[in-house]
């Protein structure tokens, strides 16, 4: 079901690299959260009206928050596909993460406000109706949100998109928090002990809890993550292909958004090469880079002596020294010179950041 809808409302659906493609995705999934959230807070409010109880009530504005987070993820990714302009020559691809950290913000907002209403449930209780429609409409709930989990799980991996894999998370959760109110209905209903206003309570513990959650993952990014493993690998592996590039060092990525970056690498080249040469072979691989990883790419040009005999010498040596201070201590950029009375040994270089 969930490919058929993708099928319908998105043209080329399959070509998630598409930065078109991957916009449409995460409207697409802004917009069926609006509707589908905005139907359960609607019934759901109804229904713990009726039965006068603040769980349901409590999880209809779960569904509530939910709704606004979708308008706020579907604006998010509209404005965050506006291209490059004078006043953000890196695009607008960080509004994804911001769109994601409001979100959060707006989770624990209710999560506050339900916590109050169910202390105060628990201190003044009142009388519950049960009712067999209220316990269908809620596993209709729990079912709609499993759908709703695996849907945003689904295309928030296709897209690689952290604000929808946060709005899985906050499914889960949803599923759950409705369990438990359910649970707490019909615990009422056979024991005669009013544990609604506790229900309530820990519906508003899981919606601060994913909060906190997705409050911490979006502003990750925003900080700063390191880059993954597997991009820095390929990276690597593209520069280094090349038999004129002796070895690289000092990569560094700089996240603009999930569809944009910008990387900048030290490639030692020989010193007896020719620079012209080198120089426009920089510029070839820049190009390659930035092509193969939708990306800028600024490469600084380090010569090395290959057939210096004392650097030779010295490279191993120091090598297994630093090794033993620390093995995580990488050595470049190694450069030996002579003076009359002393010579100097120069070098840089890489340590953890403990």
């Amino acid at each position: 079901m969930i490919n058929l809808i993708l099928k319908i409302f998105i043209k080329d659906y399959k070509n998630t690299a598409d930065k078109n493609v991957r916009r449409k995705y995460g409207m697409l999934g802004g917009l069926v959260g609006i509707l589908l959230n905005i139907c359960l807070f609607a019934i759901k409010l109804f229904t713990g009206i009726f039965t006068s109880s603040i769980g349901v009530i409590a999880d209809a504005f779960n569904n509530l928050s939910d709704a606004g987070s979708s308008v706020i993820t579907h604006i998010g990714f509209k404005l965050s596909g506006k291209p490059a302009d004078n006043d953000h020559p890196f695009g607008h691809g960080r509004i994804e993460y911001l769109s994601a950290m409001w979100v959060s913000i707006i989770i624990l907002l209710v999560g506050f406000e339900l916590l109050k209403s169910s202390v105060a449930k628990i201190i003044s209780p009142n009388d519950i109706t049960f009712t067999s429609a209220s316990v269908v409409i809620l596993i209709i709930a729990i079912l709609a949100k499993i759908w709703m989990y695996l849907f945003n799980t689904k295309i928030g991996k296709a897209i690689d998109s952290q604000t929808l894999k946060a709005t899985a998370k906050d499914s889960l959760c949803d599923c759950i928090s409705t369990l438990t109110v359910l649970a707490g209905l019909i615990c009422s209903k056979l024991t005669n002990i009013n544990i609604d206003g506790y229900t309530g309570l820990i519906v508003a513990c899981f919606i601060l809890y994913t909060g906190y959650q997705t409050i911490k993952d979006s502003l990750s990014p925003l900080l700063g993550n390191p880059p993954d493993d597997e991009l820095v690998r390929e990276i690597e592996s593209t520069v280094l292909n090349h038999d004129e590039i002796l070895g690289i060092h000092d990569l560094v990525i700089h996240d603009y958004g999930p569809t944009r970056f910008m990387m900048s690498i030290h490639a030692e080249v020989s010193a007896k090469g020719n620079i012209l040469e080198m120089h426009d072979k920089i510029d070839l691989i820049e190009k390659e880079l930035c092509e193969k990883f939708d990306c800028d790419a600024i490469i600084h040009m380090d010569p090395i002596e290959t057939d210096n005999e004392i650097i030779n010498t010295l490279k191993p040596m120091l090598e297994n020294y630093i090794s033993g201070i620390d093995k995580s201590i990488t050595l470049h950029d190694l450069r030996v010179v002579s003076g009359p009375t002393h010579t100097n040994i120069i070098f840089d270089v890489v340590i953890p950041y403990h």
